[in-house]
């Protein structure tokens, strides 16, 4: 055997238990109690649980937006989230007008092998058919693995935004394929009203960059997409849910026997819109934004009776000097936050808390996202699955820092959030990439994973 983790208590989305566990070839052989192997490298895991990796399904890593390019490339991010105890991201290369899916997705693909510390793979976002040819290509990307694409409902000036019948159009040739289409759910018209009323009146500071996207923006959006979806039966991703409103339209869709799915993130978790009155308010500016605390609110009660599917970060961070740039005017400010390598921490700190149960966070974080996304070699501590393997220490004190961090942002909106219980080893496939606070992977070392289509 290559790898014996033993004693350790093994955690899955239904139970834990103690036993070891062996690892040959990069996948996970053996499960049980004393197991009687002899590995090259045994761990000894007593008092700690044993955890699948993380998968992110949601980041935009070297993306360019806002005059600028988000600040962690392939390997800062990666690498932050191989020390988060992430073992697979998805990342949204975003085409447009001309561009083809594979070719991007290629381009895309010879950075990460240079690059990638961790597993990828990629869902595409889609702002233009090209004529009807990227509804040809999808078939040739879903035998590739490319499985998932994603819609932009907002970002219509900057030409990313697609409309009503091209979102219908791609729901259906995606349920044909057996893929996924995600939405991005926000309406950039009452967004462009908000901001022009907002603007001519002087209200130029942070805190107007959640008034011109409130509650309302985001569920008249996620309503609608939920309306399309279910009317053309087809199945439908919502990501980052962050309001109330809209999280309560997809549940109903949801026990009504549809195939909607809802992913939100730990900044909606833990903040709520009154950052944005902040000195410091333009780093948080992502959109969608942090909304109130009934929304907030609304997002645990879903996740505790099990009625949000994943949590994933929409890591794309931006340095403080580009955020600067809109302390005079909201509308300046690059949107995006750093997550990638809190997510996984700041659940299983939930977990330790009694907020949910550690079973329930594998489920959220990391077999749900495999499942939903078709990784059949991912998401779960079993026989034949990558050996994607996190060490978690309970009794661990840790405060959140930039200086502990490691991206290539300088700074964090997760400054000072002390957490009870933190990761200390993050194996990939069998191999140790992170080790109490270091990075010890090595850059490329990541696989491409291609996924397979919904049944």
């Amino acid at each position: 055997m290559d790898l014996l983790i033993k004693n350790g208590t093994i955690v899955t989305a239904k139970e834990s238990f103690i036993a070891d566990l062996a690892v040959k070839d990069g996948k996970i052989v053996a499960i049980g109690k004393d197991l009687e192997v002899e590995a090259e490298k045994e761990v000894d895991a007593t008092g700690k649980l044993v955890l699948p990796g993380a998968i992110d399904a949601h980041t935009h890593l070297a993306m360019p937006f806002g005059g600028t390019v988000s600040s962690d490339s392939y390997l800062s991010g990666t690498r932050a989230a191989a020390c988060g105890g992430v073992t697979t991201i998805f990342d949204y290369p975003v085409q447009h007008k001309g561009e083809t899916i594979l070719g991007l997705v290629g381009s895309k693909k010879e950075i990460l092998e240079k690059e990638a510390c961790v597993d990828y793979a990629f869902h595409c976002c889609i702002t233009d058919l090209n004529g009807g040819q990227i509804l040809d290509e999808m078939e040739k990307a879903v035998e590739e693995g490319i499985t998932s694409f994603k819609c932009f409902l907002v970002y219509k000036k900057e030409n990313m935004m697609v409309d009503d019948a091209t979102l219908a159009r791609l729901l259906l040739r995606a349920k044909e394929l057996g893929a996924m289409i995600n939405v991005h759910a926000e309406n950039p018209d009452l967004i462009d009203l908000n901001i022009e009323k907002f603007l001519s009146e002087g209200k130029t500071s942070a805190w107007y960059h959640y008034l011109s996207r409130p509650e309302f923006v985001e569920a008249e959006a996620d309503k609608r997409a939920v309306h399309l979806a279910t009317n053309l039966k087809a199945p439908l991703y919502l990501v980052h849910m962050a309001d109330k409103e809209g999280l309560e339209a997809c549940i109903k869709a949801k026990e009504e026997g549809n195939d909607v799915f809802i992913e939100t993130c730990p900044q909606y978790l833990e903040f709520t819109c009154d950052v944005y009155k902040r000195e410091d308010g333009r780093n948080f500016v992502c959109s969608p934004p942090m909304k109130g605390q009934e929304s907030q609110d609304a997002l645990w009660t879903a996740l505790k009776a099990g009625l949000i599917d994943t949590i994933a970060t929409d890591h794309c961070p931006f340095q403080s000097y580009e955020k600067d740039w809109g302390k005079e005017d909201f509308t300046k400010i690059p949107n995006g936050c750093a997550g990638i390598e809190n997510m996984y921490p700041y659940m299983l700190d939930a977990a330790n808390s009694g907020k949910l149960s550690f079973e329930r966070v594998v489920e959220l974080c990391s077999t749900n996202p495999a499942k939903i996304f078709g990784c059949k070699t991912k998401g779960s501590l079993a026989i034949g699955k990558d050996a994607d393997i996190v060490i978690y220490d309970k009794d661990k004190e840790f405060t959140v820092s930039v200086n502990n961090m490691h991206s290539d942002c300088d700074h964090t909106i997760w400054e000072g959030k002390k957490l009870h219980g933190y990761p200390v080893q993050t194996y990939l496939r069998g191999s140790l990439v992170y080790d109490n606070g270091e990075f010890v992977g090595t850059p490329g070392n990541g696989a491409y994973i291609k996924r397979s289509p919904r049944k």
